[in-house]
């Protein structure tokens, strides 16, 4: 009996994750393999930074009580046609143009998160304004017409490859197999470690049969990955940005007391207020963080499509949110983690890219999207058995 709720327990925990593994082979086979071309395993995170990036902002507006952020996908849209519009009318540098970007982005963030923190307008509706006013602003400064991004700088702090003279060449990129195995090192021995002080605090942890499967696991597909990646391109400068982004929240929200306060709100706000926390604070950090890594986002597809319109990150906010949820956040609030919506990411990511190659018409990947979306919340609701609570 002990065995089996164990296994239970481990079934639960990476749900996500088998099914990921799950879906890639299905849409391996499905494509004939071609979704394992190089090409395409390095087009995966790419065509999906902006769902990798905003995703880890939408955590914290979950975590504070299944508040969502409907107006990143404007927010997206108007500061990547401030950016457009700097460059081509005004030719300011790409460094420049960047800077003002962000502090746009952040303006909107203080914007959104003082109506939503300390005049407790509703998420929801403050979101869905800004949704439309974002997104007239956006098309206002592009004056309704697509401004093409030429300035080679820009471009290239983003969509660039890394290129290691004397290592790599045009056919050839060795550095990112050699990075991916000092990845995997450096992980095993940061996990060896994590385990080892969870003992000596008499915390409990796996056995050591299961974490070494694991380690042996992600470290396999870290490996995997990175050659694929030396048989394209190498390494793309966007990869290190989105990793960038991921790490910095993951530490966020795992390693300081601030990162915990989105959990204690999401929790039971009462009870965090009467332990010294600032809701109004956590609300509003939430959807500026939201609101600042969305601009960043826009800055990021900008680059990767080269030009600017109207409808650009249109629908963006509702991958975001189905990341989230799929990778594990409980749409109650208070639970979910950056590995878990990174997951989420990745596998709506697989599915995006997988539809596509085999040729499914549009009609049907909604279709695809929304049931898993909708079995990823029923899953949620079940095994926390919160069928029937009020």
């Amino acid at each position: 009996m002990k065995t089996f709720t164990k296994a239970s327990t481990v079934m639960k925990k990476y749900t996500m994750s088998i099914a990921l593994v799950l879906v890639f082979i299905f849409f391996s086979i499905l494509t004939n393999g071609r979704l394992l071309y190089a090409q395409n395993v390095s087009n995966l995170l790419l065509q999906n930074a902006y769902v990798l990036v905003m995703a880890c902002g939408m955590l914290l507006c979950i975590l504070t009580g299944g508040n969502i952020d409907l107006s990143v996908g404007s927010t997206l849209c108007l500061v990547a046609a401030v950016a457009a519009q700097l460059m081509d009318k005004a030719s300011m540098s790409a460094f420049v143009t960047i800077l003002l970007a962000i502090m746009i982005s952040a303006v909107i963030g203080v914007w959104q998160g003082f109506w939503i923190g300390y005049i407790h307008v509703p998420p929801f509706i403050a979101t869905l304004a800004g949704m439309f006013l974002f997104r007239g602003l956006g098309r206002v400064v592009l004056a309704s017409k697509t401004v093409n991004i030429q300035n080679n700088s820009f471009l290239n702090a983003f969509i660039s490859y890394v290129d290691v003279p004397g290592l790599d060449s045009k056919w050839s990129h060795p550095s990112a197999l050699i990075a991916g195995i000092a990845v995997a090192v450096l992980l095993t021995v940061l996990m060896l470690i994590s385990r080892a002080k969870k003992v000596q605090k008499n915390y409990e942890v796996d056995s050591m049969v299961s974490t070494i499967i694991k380690i042996v696991i992600i470290d396999a597909l870290i490996i995997a990955y990175c050659w694929k990646l030396s048989n394209y391109k190498g390494i793309p400068v966007m990869l290190l940005w989105i990793l960038l982004v991921v790490l910095i929240f993951a530490f966020i929200t795992m390693k300081t007391a601030f990162g915990r306060y989105f959990y204690a709100v999401g929790g039971n706000e009462k009870a965090a207020k009467l332990s010294g926390i600032d809701p109004r604070r956590v609300y509003f950090w939430a959807y500026f963080l939201m609101s600042v890594l969305a601009g960043f986002s826009g800055l990021l597809m900008a680059a990767r499509i080269g030009a600017v319109d109207g409808n650009m990150g249109n629908a963006y906010e509702m991958d975001a949110i189905a990341a989230c949820f799929i990778g594990g956040a409980s749409a109650y609030g208070g639970s979910g983690t950056v590995s878990g919506i990174m997951v989420g990411a990745i596998l709506l990511g697989v599915m995006n890219q997988g539809m596509s190659i085999y040729g499914l018409p549009d009609e049907w990947q909604y279709v695809v999207k929304g049931a898993v979306l909708l079995a990823a919340v029923i899953f949620d609701v079940v095994s926390n058995h919160k069928v029937g609570k009020q």
